[in-house]
């Protein structure tokens, strides 16, 4: 029922939330949300653009929430990327519908609103601190060991 972009908005956004103020590269968010770095970026430009992500550049820069992860929405997140679609009138354009829908599209306007109020009455925080086996973020990723080679004098 979800796009790509909205998980991947969703992840990226929720990653963010655990850093508090502090920025994180996009490089960063990325890896620990298994998103294409290149989709990522459009991805922040879009959440920048919709006020949900500032972006800061130069040394200790990158990217981090405008709102506490207490004041940011699901909905907020959706909304930014793709927004919900609801039905105010016959999507099949049918005049003698107009904003009587039919028995279908009146079910599916109405699992919309509903989707519209799960995700407007629940905030990133909530989702963190729910209990869980799983945290909604990935795993740290392994960090690779180099050897250098032992220089010989």
């Amino acid at each position: 029922m979800f796009s790509q972009t909205v998980e991947y908005a969703l992840r990226a956004t929720v990653y963010l939330a655990t850093r508090g103020d502090e920025p994180s590269t996009t490089e960063d968010v990325a890896a620990r949300t298994k998103v294409p770095p290149a989709y990522l970026a459009k991805i922040l430009q879009g959440l920048v653009k919709a006020g949900v992500v500032k972006s800061q550049r130069g040394v200790g820069g990158g990217v981090s929430l405008t709102k506490s992860p207490e004041n940011l929405t699901i909905l907020e997140v959706v909304n930014a990327v793709e927004p919900i679609t609801r039905y105010p009138i016959c999507p099949l354009g049918i005049s003698s519908h107009g904003s009587r829908l039919c028995p279908l599209h009146k079910r599916l306007d109405a699992a919309l609103a509903a989707l519209e109020v799960a995700f407007g009455e629940t905030t990133l925080a909530e989702v963190l601190a729910e209990p869980s086996e799983s945290v909604p973020l990935c795993e740290e990723p392994q960090k690779r060991r180099v050897t250098l080679p032992v220089r010989k004098t």
